[in-house]
């Protein structure tokens, strides 16, 4: 039986614990660690993983030769500085979405993983559920038709954060699906939104993406609406299809409906409207967390042959990047390839919890 992988929790206030037990249940991997600046937290934790050492400096970890990975999921304004120190450390690195504030500062962070020959994964949950796994397939094989354009709905009352916007804590998860679908990045993005609750910190955005090849998406943000919706619609020209988190059994269903153009001699030219069956496929009943921590041990000990996704993590940066100095524009078009220079931006690190 192979030696499991050695990991250090850090940053156990939400989302946390979530990764703590899902790596605690792999028999591949072994938490040594649990780190965060609360006692309070700390000790709740405890009775949990009574084998893993707990502490509220990060540095502990970072001094430890036998720990091989640190799980990082503290505020987003944390990130760089933590995973720039862990792979300093030599040590492999999970970390929560963003990858970092900056998309020059994720591209430095790519850069450094690569030079440590270290395994950077950035914790994009969606781009593991069966559904969009799914829909990226049929996709591929052409079965939507010439694809036109995606939407996204992310939108809930709360969770309302302080730290950062409904841009950056919301749209992550559906921008990287998007670019994961397409496997193509935007060429000019926009974004409008407003400030309800709290001055400065957007609630609600409306973001738009131009791409070369046509295509166009359109994401709805919102953590001040009355619906929890977590979809994505696909409209294609001989089919459309849905991914809708919410539902408990019909996590995609594809719609056999078009329209098309068409000439007859006796009405000329007119658009021709199709409907046909509904369909569910059957999907795996895969958790897509414990999908995702299973890639990155697996990762670890391919030794960097397993792709992380990590520079994909960095496009989506640049993009929200992009997003978000449209939207402090007023929603003037942004170009997206014209990331602004890296920061190296150290930031005061007064909490590991996520809050």
């Amino acid at each position: 039986m192979r030696t499991p992988v050695t990991l250090g929790i850090v940053g156990l206030g939400y989302w946390g614990p979530n990764l703590a037990r899902t790596f605690e249940d792999m028999p591949q991997a072994d938490v040594r660690w649990l780190c965060d600046r609360s006692p309070e937290v700390r000790m709740r934790l405890r009775p949990r993983y009574p084998n893993a050492r707990s502490t509220g400096d990060f540095g502990d970890l970072l001094e430890d030769d036998s720990l091989d990975a640190v799980v990082i999921a503290t505020p987003s304004p944390t990130h760089y500085q933590l995973v720039h120190e862990a792979l300093e450390a030599d040590k492999h690195v999970f970390v929560e979405k963003p990858l970092a504030l900056c998309g020059a500062d994720a591209e430095r962070l790519v850069a450094l993983a690569e030079q440590r020959q270290r395994c950077l994964m950035v914790g994009h949950v969606l781009l593991f559920h069966p559904a969009v796994r799914k829909l990226k397939e049929l996709i591929a094989l052409g079965h939507l038709g010439e694809l036109y354009y995606l939407y996204a709905n992310r939108q809930n009352l709360g969770k309302v954060r302080r730290d950062e916007n409904a841009l950056w804590s919301l749209g992550a998860h559906d921008l990287s699906v998007l670019l994961y679908l397409l496997e193509d990045q935007p060429i000019e993005v926009s974004a409008r939104g407003e400030s309800y609750v709290q001055e400065g910190v957007h609630d609600v955005v409306f973001c738009y993406l131009k791409f070369a090849t046509g295509i166009s998406a359109h994401m709805h943000l919102s953590w001040l609406d009355p619906h929890k919706m977590r979809r994505l619609t696909a409209v294609g020209s001989e089919r459309m299809a849905v991914v809708d988190d919410m539902e408990t059994e019909r996590k995609l269903t594809i719609y056999e409906k078009s329209a098309s153009s068409r000439k007859t001699d006796t009405f000329g030219e007119y658009v021709h409207v199709s409907f046909g069956d509904i369909v569910c496929p059957r999907l795996a009943n895969d958790e897509p967390l414990r999908l995702e921590c299973e890639h990155f041990i697996s990762s670890i000990r391919s030794s960097g042959q397993t792709s992380t996704g990590a520079r994909e993590a960095a496009v989506v940066v640049d993009v929200l990047d992009a997003l978000q100095r449209s939207l402090d524009g007023g929603g003037l078009p942004e170009s997206v390839n014209e990331p602004p220079p890296p920061t190296g931006q150290v930031v005061s690190l007064s909490s590991y919890s996520r809050e």
